[in-house]
């Protein structure tokens, strides 16, 4: 049986090593990155780099060949968060157990902290591909690149956080709900399975399987988020609960109830696990993600 506790504490270690040496090591040398490094260390599931590692052994890859993609992916991830947790959005003031970046620091030190992530993430993908010895792979990482741009951009996950915003206080359907949830978390997730693939020569097929993975899992992860926010322990998830209520956020047990929305995020993990049936055992790390993307407790 595949060991998942073994697999991601392996792979949290590779990745926070990684990081860590972008970031300066344990001392970083300036104050936009010491908020930098505070807000990427402070811990964190890693979800987004272990899938794109995931998805590169999936199709034969090999971990080290996506290692820059994962990093640059958890940068992302995390100056999104840093943006909303700022009191112009969420105003949220804990994050992964810990002040959130703009009350450990301040808000333009936050707001600062996070476009410097954005921006570290490409300066780490165009230094990886323009490193690359054959034409091949250079081509794969300009356009797992470009993957990532449209998955994070204004068409993807700041759409989906402006859609957030904006759809406060009011109510609306399931579809609109899942398209926002789709382009505000979904996206960067697909990305991540997506690239993985691609920097490591995945077939059509299998990359086309692959994101119907992804894009299946990435709805489930934001329905077991709603969940969470409702049932989980503040102390464990590292941040408030109760929270999508005050603010009066769509959410799915807001619109389907409780139940309703962890049977919707059971079945989606059960459409995520049929898109990769035809893969062999080198994709049973992607498996045992889906199911713990809705059984986690933070």
């Amino acid at each position: 049986m595949f060991d998942l506790k073994t697999y991601l504490t392996a792979l949290r270690q590779l990745v926070d090593d990684r990081l860590s040496d972008y970031l300066g090591g344990d001392e970083p040398a300036t104050r936009i990155l010491q908020a930098m490094s505070y807000s990427v260390m402070a811990g964190g599931k890693r979800l987004r780099p272990i899938l794109c590692i995931a998805a590169a052994e999936a199709v034969g890859g090999d971990r080290h060949v996506v290692l820059p993609m994962a990093c640059a992916l958890e940068m992302i991830h995390t100056y999104s968060l840093i943006h909303d947790d700022l009191p112009a959005m969420d105003d949220d003031q804990t994050r992964r157990g810990k002040p959130t970046c703009h009350k450990q620091f301040d808000e333009a030190t936050a707001i600062l902290a996070g476009d410097a992530l954005l921006t570290l993430a490409f300066e780490i993908l165009a230094k990886a591909g323009s490193q690359k010895t054959t034409g091949e792979e250079g081509s794969r990482w300009l356009a797992a690149a470009f993957k990532m741009t449209t998955a994070v951009g204004h068409e993807g996950m700041i759409d989906g956080q402006m859609r957030d915003i904006r759809f406060e206080g009011r109510v609306i359907s399931q579809t609109e709900l899942e398209t926002l949830h789709r382009l505000k978390t979904g996206k960067l997730i697909e990305a991540s399975v997506e690239t993985g693939a691609l920097l490591c020569g995945a077939s059509v097929d299998q990359r086309k399987a692959l994101l119907a993975y992804a894009q299946s899992i990435g709805l489930a992860f934001q329905v077991a988020d709603d969940v969470l926010n409702i049932k989980g322990d503040p102390q464990r998830l590292g941040k408030a609960t109760g929270t999508d209520q005050q603010r009066g956020k769509n959410t799915y047990p807001a619109l389907i109830g409780l139940a309703g929305a962890e049977h919707l995020a059971s079945r989606l993990v059960n459409k995520a696990l049929k898109a990769i049936d035809t893969f062999d055992n080198k994709a049973d790390s992607l498996r045992a993600i889906a199911h713990y993307v809705i059984e986690r407790t933070r």
